[in-house]
């Protein structure tokens, strides 16, 4: 399996087509090739190739921003002394100054095929910005590491904000360039868009990635290793909860519980209310306690999720069903306990934390009605999920 960054630089015809163009790149420090050399260093030590500048997203260009929802400033590299503009700190969407001195605009993040990645929102509002400002898009495809599978509800028109920019369930099944390949199209957009992809791809689509043949790079600090992309499709929905979601730990996103809460009693319970949704994956309870974020220097009991172990089946496996089911059970044995956040998160203060994640308010609503169902919840999920398989095969790359 070959990503975009690599046939970009083995395949000639590619460097060929932007001979006398100016470049700008989206990058972070997953942007490597097989080597582990990485893409703006790759770029700019071209000869035939002429960089002016670069765009950082969430987490830094360098990845240094440990915690979530810590913003960037835009900088002048340190080697090669080209603007690196921030698209996560007093802007989200590039500025017509950022647009200005370039032809083409190089994209190249790994994602991890959830929603509310907040790659994604960068990549729709860069196509944006590119049809304004009549700029070529070029995506550097990766391998969606959580799969093909397609888990959630779509999200709601009134719930698109920065950790939803697009009315699609939460677990997806796309790569980058797919999705947007996507926008573009379901939009009618006239952008000038290409995308180099992923060879060998087929034969990965359950896995999403050969850990074998490729190393990870984290693409965001809490995304620690490839397995950590498949919980946390569910898991990070705990994030608009009172509930830790393991940021603070060396296992974030794996982990997820809170003090006071007897989470062999809650895991007991989950199974004898829907089994079925915790087969696929090896569910651990376990202690943990954050060095910042919630429950900071507070020992917490809770489970851990191992998707790197025998027992991991991608095929049953269904995060965002199991987090659903683990906030119902939380909810039903202990009814005193505040679950879900107040506003204000991610640059929004009216829409509750946990709404925003989800895509709507159903979820939050469904686990607070002690008269609403599991029947139910499937039911939506379904008919949801069924709906976007259809829909999405007229954008698929592979």
């Amino acid at each position: 399996m070959k990503f975009g960054l690599d046939r970009f630089f083995e395949e000639k015809e590619y460097i060929n087509s932007l001979k006398g163009k100016k470049l700008s790149l989206v990058l972070h420090p997953a942007s490597t090739n097989k080597a582990m050399d990485h893409a703006l260093d790759l770029f700019v030590d071209h000869p035939e190739l002429d960089v002016v500048s670069a765009f950082g997203p969430q987490h830094g260009v360098f990845g240094e921003k440990q915690d979530n929802m810590i913003e960037s400033e835009s900088i002048v590299h340190p080697q090669y002394k080209i603007p690196v503009w921030s698209l996560y700190g007093e802007h989200r969407k590039p500025t017509a100054e950022m647009m200005q001195g370039f032809d083409v605009l190089i994209f190249d993040l790994q994602d991890v095929g959830c929603r509310i990645y907040t790659y994604l929102t960068t990549l729709v509002y860069l196509i944006d910005a590119a049809v304004k400002h009549n700029k070529k898009v070029i995506v550097l495809d990766r391998p969606n590491p959580a799969g093909r599978h397609i888990e959630g509800t779509y999200l709601k028109p009134d719930y698109k904000t920065f950790v939803g920019a697009l009315p699609i369930p939460m677990r997806h099944g796309l790569t980058l360039g797919e999705a947007g390949n996507y926008y573009i199209k379901a939009n009618n957009l006239g952008c000038d868009y290409e995308v180099v992809t992923i060879s060998n791809y087929k034969k990965h689509f359950d896995l999403g990635w050969d850990i074998n043949d490729r190393a990870w790079v984290n693409p965001s600090p809490n995304i620690p290793c490839w397995s950590s992309t498949h919980p946390f499709i569910g898991t990070v929905l705990i994030e608009g909860t009172h509930l830790s979601e393991g940021r603070g730990t060396t296992r974030p996103l794996e982990v997820f519980g809170a003090p006071g809460l007897d989470h062999k009693k809650i895991l007991k319970k989950m199974k004898e209310l829907k089994p079925e949704y915790l087969e696929g994956v090896l569910i651990r309870h376990c202690y943990f306690e954050p060095t910042f974020q919630k429950h900071k220097g507070h020992i917490c009991e809770g489970l851990q999720l191992h998707t790197d172990d025998s027992q991991f089946n991608p095929k049953k496996f269904k995060p965002y069903r199991l987090i659903a089911l683990y906030l119902k059970t939380v909810h039903s044995l202990y009814p005193e306990y505040d679950i879900f956040k107040e506003p204000p998160y991610e640059y929004e203060k009216i829409l509750k934390p946990f709404d925003m994640l989800s895509g709507s308010h159903f979820l939050r609503e469904w686990v607070l009605d002690s008269d609403s169902t599991i029947d139910q919840l499937e039911s939506i999920l379904k008919a949801d999920e069924e709906k976007w398989d259809k829909e999405r095969k007229a954008y698929l790359l592979y």
